[in-house]
């Protein structure tokens, strides 16, 4: 594939009617890594060439607009992205059933697919859901479902719901979203050691546009963002978290066997000995520092920003659930909300795509070790993992 970083950015720019200003210009260096790890180990497959390559100019196309789009509405700059909720379990945890639900709640501000990759212009509140963008990504075909049906049955996010910040992240190519698609191991030690300020910077920049015609109360969920949650707390100071609680060990389970079949999707070589090495460690990375954030806010004053949803409650009881998450958060779980989220519950049932089977024994690894490495989580969320 091409790693030539100045002809990614011309098309880019041809595609962006010749803007080219992309912004901070730190976004290069996580594009050069994720290049070059693509190209170099990636062992990637036409369709995953084609996919990364492409992922990289839309990222690039975007960021031009948005750019633009600041630099015609200086005022944006100033404006505040106020107390917004971020949902930060671990992957595998409920954190996708939990978003598309709140995102029901006509009181929230969520992200959608098509607004993260066509930021510009902003959608309006009385235009959102008949937007032209929204109308062709409800009509687009399912690629990703179409080419790899397994993994439907894993992660499903359709236009009309949510889609992580890592999504907008990777617009500043420091995302581990992006070494999940892909099987990327220089990039993924690079997104670990990495300071994401910047990428948060670019998220705020992001939602500045697009809350500015259609604001609402921002609910946001990434896994990605327990990889320099200090980072998110700098550019969000006020910003509330809410942790899904499930069994870490079963977690990794799931997530390894995740990677596999997304990755997959791009790739024909045998990963399962790096996604064995690397992906139990990831997850322990995460509740490390998942643990160390939350020691920092709760030294700083702000214990009571977090809220603790355990993942069996979510799937046996949401709507009880949710309620007691709006009471801890302090926000009005109205009628409207209530109503729209059961209809949601009753249409969207799990394991309606099919079902997710995953065992440690497929994958070698040992439960007792495992435990070990994550027994400080388990330890202190242990009322959460009943």
């Amino acid at each position: 594939m091409s790693t030539d970083i100045d002809a990614l950015l011309a098309q880019a720019s041809q595609l962006a009617n010749g803007l080219t200003d992309f912004g901070d210009p730190s976004f290069r260096e996580g594009l050069e890594v994720f290049l070059e790890s693509a190209d170099t180990e990636g062992q990637l497959t036409d369709i995953g060439i084609a996919a990364a390559e492409g992922m990289a100019v839309g990222n690039l196309v975007n960021r031009l607009n948005v750019v633009e789009w600041h630099r015609t509405h200086p005022d944006l700059a100033s404006t505040q992205v106020d107390s917004p909720i971020f949902l930060i379990g671990l992957p595998r945890t409920g954190t996708t059933a939990l978003s598309h639900l709140l995102s029901v709640d006509p009181g929230n501000r969520s992200l959608l697919g098509w607004e993260i990759n066509e930021s510009v212009p902003p959608p309006t509140t009385d235009s959102y859901r008949t937007d032209p963008r929204f109308v062709a990504a409800m009509d687009a075909p399912d690629m990703l479902s179409m080419i790899n049906p397994e993994f439907k049955a894993i992660h499903h996010d359709p236009p009309n719901m949510p889609l992580e910040c890592a999504t907008v992240l990777g617009q500043h190519f420091s995302s581990l979203h992006l070494s999940t698609t892909f099987n990327l191991p220089s990039y993924m030690d690079w997104v670990r050691a990495n300071d994401h300020t910047q990428a948060y910077e670019w998220h705020k920049a992001v939602l500045q546009v697009l809350q500015s015609e259609c604001p609402g109360q921002w609910q946001l969920k990434s896994p990605v963002h327990l990889i320099d949650p200090f980072a998110l707390a700098a550019v969000y100071p006020d910003a509330r978290f809410v942790l899904t609680h499930r069994d870490p060990v079963n977690v990794i389970a799931s997530a390894c066997n995740l990677v596999r079949v997304l990755a997959g999707t791009f790739t024909d070589a045998d990963w399962t000995a790096y996604i064995r090495e690397t992906w139990p460690e990831i997850i322990g990375t995460l509740l490390d520092n998942q643990n160390a954030f939350r020691d920092s806010q709760i030294a700083a004053g702000r214990a009571d920003a977090f809220v603790d949803i355990a993942y069996s409650d979510l799937v046996t009881d949401p709507l009880s659930t949710i309620a007691a998450l709006y009471e801890q958060l302090g926000e009005t779980f109205s009628p409207a909300a209530e109503q729209a989220m059961r209809a949601h519950s009753a249409e969207h049932k799990k394991d309606r795509f099919g079902s997710h089977s995953y065992s440690l024994e497929e994958w070698g690894l040992d439960r007792d070790e495992l435990t070990e490495r994550v027994q400080p989580y388990l330890t202190r969320y242990a009322d959460f993992l009943e």
